[in-house]
């Protein structure tokens, strides 16, 4: 297993090196209502050698086919060769209200929008008329980006069982989130069964933990509850994917209890609402030999890369640096072999 951080944009660059330094594998910036993955990645190609960059993940209704292959192309050149293609369906409402692109079917459409997208990164033009997406015609697709010939990998981020099959199936690697080592051995074994013969080498399985360094499990977690509100709290809460997660392993109680307090407005209430056990099964807290014992348990259920979301901590940038150091610090002292 190997590291990756989870980028912020204001310090982006200071966080790319300092992972880079301190011998992180990747660094990946999500997309959300802060910031765009494609900024972040330039600004960290342009100031690091040899880590890799992984879109974590753009969203699927907020780019044509085309347009993230162009992209991807262009942080492939500018990085040499260092880009991953995270890529993420997002969630009904905000695939419908910032994009205005309806979310039915959304395996389908993924499946379709990959196809295209690998297509278009061949380097060949590309006329596709499908039952989601309509590209070529009297101006084919056709990226003409300079650069060394090779096959960008493509990570999913998936959640439900479903979404992990057509990961293994059309992907070279899974984006998890807020995922427990018992969830990652159940995602892993539905991803084989996308697989199929083909077996899971050269697969990426990538969780980002929410991470924060404390003198108890207590207060690390309370340093993270903030982002467990905002993510839990966007949209519909029947439909929000992270509440489904809560529910899915046991917190139902306690996801109404969040709702009706965030409800309420109560948004301090409704963090405190969230058990302790849930965001210790979910996150990377405590000090630092505890954090090295969390890694070896993801290690071994069949985690390839761990990745370290500093953003959800309630810190500054140089806390977030302090967060890069011990986490690497953690990763020394758990012994993990990287081969």
């Amino acid at each position: 297993m190997r590291l990756a951080v989870n980028l912020v944009h204001q310090g982006a660059g200071e966080l790319a090196r300092a992972a880079e330094r301190l011998g992180y594998a990747a660094v990946l910036a999500p997309e959300g209502y802060r910031s765009d993955a494609a900024s972040v990645l330039g600004l960290a190609a342009g100031v690091t050698e040899h880590v890799a960059l992984i879109s974590g993940a753009m969203q699927i209704p907020g780019r044509p086919p085309a347009m993230a292959a162009l992209t991807a192309a262009t942080l492939d050149s500018l990085s040499n060769g260092r880009f991953r293609l995270g890529l993420g369906v997002s969630n009904p409402d905000v695939s419908v209200g910032w994009y205005g692109v309806p979310f039915a079917r959304p395996l389908e459409r993924t499946r379709e929008y990959v196809a295209i997208v690998r297509r278009a990164l061949d380097g060949e033009p590309v006329v596709h008329r499908g039952p989601y997406f309509e590209v070529g015609g009297a101006a084919p697709l056709h990226v003409l980006t300079d650069r060394e010939p090779r096959r960008i990998p493509v990570l999913l981020a998936a959640v439900g069982p479903r979404n992990l099959r057509l990961a293994g199936e059309i992907a070279d690697g899974w984006l998890g989130v807020f995922t427990s080592p018992e969830a990652v051995m159940e995602g892993v074994a539905e991803i084989r069964k996308g697989r199929g013969a083909v077996g899971m080498d050269g697969f990426e399985v990538l969780p980002s933990l929410p991470t924060a360094i404390a003198r108890t499990v207590e207060e690390a977690a309370d340093l993270l509850r903030g982002q467990y509100v905002y993510l839990m709290g966007i949209g519909d809460p029947d439909k929000n994917f992270y509440c489904e997660m809560a529910r899915a392993m046991g917190y139902s109680t306690a996801v109404s209890a969040f709702l009706a307090r965030l409800e309420a407005g109560d948004r301090a209430g409704a963090g405190a609402a969230l058990p302790l056990a849930f965001i210790d099964r979910t996150a990377l807290i405590g000090p630092v030999d505890r954090i090295a014992d969390r890694m070896r348990a993801y290690a071994d259920a069949g985690v390839t890369t761990l990745g370290v979301m500093v953003s959800a901590a309630a810190t500054d940038l140089r806390g977030r640096l302090s967060l890069v150091e011990a986490a690497a610090l953690a990763f020394e002292r758990s012994g993990i072999p990287t081969d």
